[in-house]
């Protein structure tokens, strides 16, 4: 049978094995629409599915959190393998995810096969046992439908799914779990070849590997290699060492070893040997997060006081942090663009640029002959390493960013040859991996010896390739991104909102309306926007220019309101952070399409201020909106001013609705980053479409006036007494109370929105002239962190 497989074919899951990987796995499933059938070993005592249980209350409880929301729990349930292996045969997909072994995993796909029924898709999620060894033995209707589906921890964070085939899994199959680990699952989906470690892991870790002992050489510290591997090269900010520590120390070296043992003919084997200070805190235990120390240890000074140690690589002990400063790190600060970065740490002249040369080309050395032995394609090696390390460029684009006839001359003098079919590709006239034609990006193919399109683009809308700009100014740049659709994106720092991405949503809105059907707000920084530009605030109050302070409030105030009440549908998309004023323009969009993981919230309070770019506004109308006759509206009230006066963020879109910046039946959620744009292009279309009408401005939102103002009053007192917040707390939640129940108003009451704004800018403007409020503001900007004075 070749008829391809749906992803909505998908609606119950087996995941057999419920540890750390398992259960988090199992939410993962969960919250993505599929029923999930956890199971375990069956227990010794008590009750007999008390492994499974225990397991995944464990998982819920741990940081950071699995699921989106606690209410996808009701999708799993939980049993042993002895008393509920049967219903496996009711499931559409059965993963495995126990121990490493061979022949315990063996041992169960025996047992599995009983109850199975015929078709039935089955993976592995092991990180290393060659798939053609598991499905030994089994019947051919099962080895058709296996293949290793390996996920990498935590499941709903790290974007990575390597999808393995074995030797007789059919292409429909294979077809499936690449498409529905994109669609459904939210995943980069990677097709690898069944070689040890696969291709993240055997790439990932041959560069700690080799870094480990380029640290040895050059007596490097633990402080200097993470200050030196982190954000300044584009990698998380665990860097190496911490990394190392949260993956633990134990893993790393089995996959080391396992490397090692399984790649006689690696040109570079003896990478893999560990070094004398990795294997000392082996020994010791010492495995870093799991036993509660590793290459950092959590400790306390004599007062008290939460400090973290380093270990020395050279004396084996423990130490205190020390400060690392190099001449190539403080240029690159200066560099925003991550490739001009890289180009710029490799050819650096201290002792930062050495170290940048030798990891650099330690690594192209190697993923040159890791084609075609793992990965016939440059671009799932470079994918592999973004979705599973955190890399934002991957090993070949790192070589382009540098050049690669310089950087393959430096590998070369260090002894490290790059593969022959690089050495051809230059001598053709082809000096980069990658390419931009069209809009559509491409890889060179060293088998075919030019470049192809990259698969996976159709349909989707990355806007580092759309170069059909229409308006842009120094923070803003307006796209057309087809079907007279427009696109605007921000790239000031952390995407904060400050007067020129105010001129430039205008102006986005004045092209649509004169040329266009739709307009999205979306942007490819790490963040959709961390709020309003603090510092320019902070200045006007400063120096007390409140005219100019109310007219910069007015203008982002003026702005949300032409983006609700224009003549063409808005959409947003935002991703990671949408913060204060962030979020108050996604609560003024038509409709948001947020990625899942989006962290949205109105935090004003937490400098002292309220929401007043409508946000305020916004959580009162909809409030007056979702309240019948009958319900208690000062309790609803409540609710709505605790998630502004407590600075709630939701840690996912979904929590985004139980805290009302999101609503239900307008708003939607989007588990693949890459589909953001055009599912937001597509919504813009479809309002354009059913003739789209300009919203009228809203006379008729309902407050509570001088009754919710008493339980307001009332509230921030005790707690003032309590000593559960600060006096300056308390008068900024009675300036806030004060907003959301309408003002000087003796009883409830119709107001408009205009009414609310003005009542939003005018508490704004109060709160910047207080002392306390300037010192919450000037401790974010120099520190980056929230004062509570």
């Amino acid at each position: 049978m070749n008829t391809p497989i749906k992803t909505h074919d998908i609606r119950k899951v087996a995941v057999l094995g419920s540890g750390v990987m398992g259960s988090a796995i199992a939410c993962h499933l969960a919250q993505t629409g599929s029923e999930v059938l956890l199971l375990d070993l069956p227990s010794k005592e008590g009750p007999r599915n008390a492994p499974a249980e225990g397991a995944l209350k464990a998982s819920l409880k741990s940081k950071p959190a699995p699921l989106y929301s606690k209410r996808f729990t009701n999708r799993i349930e939980c049993g042993n393998f002895d008393d509920d292996l049967e219903k496996i045969s009711s499931c559409d997909w059965i993963i495995e995810v126990i121990v490493e072994r061979l022949d315990i995993k063996q041992q169960l796909f025996e047992r599995v096969e009983a109850f199975r029924k015929p078709g039935t898709l089955i993976s592995s999620n092991t990180s290393g046992i060659p798939i053609s060894q598991l499905s030994e033995g089994r019947s051919e209707d099962f080895q058709k439908h296996f293949c290793g589906t390996h996920f990498f921890n935590p499941p709903r964070y790290l974007q990575l799914l390597e999808i393995i085939p074995g030797p007789k899994t059919e292409q429909r199959v294979i077809d499936f779990f690449m498409e529905y680990g994109e669609s459904i699952l939210g995943k980069q989906s990677v097709l690898c070849k069944d070689t040890p470690a696969f291709i993240a892991n055997r790439v990932g870790v041959f560069a700690i590997q080799a870094l480990f002992h380029t640290v040895e050489d050059m007596g490097l510290s633990v402080d200097q290699v993470d200050k030196l591997t982190g954000p300044a090269m584009g990698r998380p900010k665990s860097a190496t060492f911490r990394t190392c520590d949260v993956v633990g120390l134990d893993t790393l070296v089995h996959v080391a070893n396992g490397v090692a043992s399984n790649c006689p003919n690696d040109e570079r084997s003896e990478s893999f040997a560990i070094p004398k200070y990795v294997q000392h805190l082996v020994d010791k235990n010492w495995l870093g997060s799991k036993s509660g120390q590793g290459f950092y240890k959590k400790s306390k000074d004599d007062k008290g006081k939460r400090k973290i140690l380093v270990f020395d690589l050279k004396t084996l002990e423990y130490r205190e942090k020390e400060k690392v400063k190099y001449a190539t790190l403080e240029a690159a600060k200066q560099v925003d663009d991550l490739q001009d970065r890289t180009k710029l740490l490799f050819n650096g002249t201290d002792e930062a640029g050495d170290f940048y040369r030798r990891i650099f080309t330690d690594v192209f050395s190697y993923v040159s002959y890791r084609i075609p032995e793992i990965s016939d394609e440059i671009y799932r090696i470079d994918d592999a390493l973004r979705a599973g390390f955190g890399w934002e460029l991957g090993a070949f684009e790192s070589w382009d960013a540098i050049g690669i006839q310089a950087a393959s001359e430096i590998a070369k003098e260090r002894g490290h040859q790059v593969a022959g079919w690089v050495n051809d590709m230059l001598e053709s006239g082809y000096d980069t991996f990658y390419r931009v034609t069209g809009g559509v990006r491409e890889c060179y193919d060293p088998s075919s010896k030019t470049y192809k399109v990259i698969p996976g683009q159709e349909g989707r809308i990355n806007l580092a390739y759309v170069d059909n700009v229409v308006w842009s100014n120094s923070g803003t740049t307006i796209k057309d991104i087809g079907d007279e659709i427009l696109n605007i994106e921000f790239h000031t720092k952390m995407n904060s909102i400050g007067a020129e991405v105010l001129q430039g949503l205008n102006k986005a809105i004045d092209l649509a309306e004169e040329g266009y059907r739709g307009l999205v707000v979306s942007n490819n920084g790490a963040n959709f926007s961390a709020g309003a530009n603090v510092g320019m605030i902070f200045m006007l109050a400063v120096e007390q220019e409140w005219e100019e302070l109310d007219a910069a409030v007015k203008y982002f105030q003026d702005t949300m309101m032409r983006m609700r009440y224009s003549g063409i549908p808005v959409i947003a998309a935002p991703h990671n952070m949408a913060l204060g004023g962030g979020c108050e323009l996604c609560l003024h969009a038509d409709k948001v399409i947020a990625h899942a993981e989006t962290y949205m919230g109105l935090v004003e309070f937490g400098i002292g201020v309220i929401p007043a770019g409508g946000g305020t506004k916004e959580f009162v109308l909809r409030l007056s909106d979702s309240l019948k006759e009958g319900d208690i509206r000062i309790n609803a009230m409540r609710e709505s001013f605790l998630t502004i006066g407590q600075a709630k963020v939701a840690t996912s879109a979904y929590e985004a609705f139980e805290l009302g910046y999101l609503v239900d039946g307008v708003d939607e959620v989007c588990v693949n980053r890459r589909d953001l744009v055009s599912r937001s292009k597509a919504a813009a279309i479809q309002m354009a479409d059913s003739g789209y009408t300009r919203p009228i401005e809203r006379k008729d939102i309902t407050v509570l006036g001088a009754e919710g103002m008493g339980i307001v009053y009332a509230g921030a007192n005790a707690m003032a007494v309590g000593k559960y917040i600060s006096e300056h707390d308390k008068l900024i939640s009675e300036k806030l109370g004060r907003v959301m129940c309408g003002g000087d108003l003796t009883a409830k009451q119709e107001v408009s929105e205009q009414y609310l704004l003005s009542l939003e800018r005018r508490a704004f403007v109060e709160l910047c002239t207080e002392r306390k409020t300037l010192e919450r503001m000037q401790s974010l900007i120099q520190k980056g962190k929230i004062l509570r004075n």
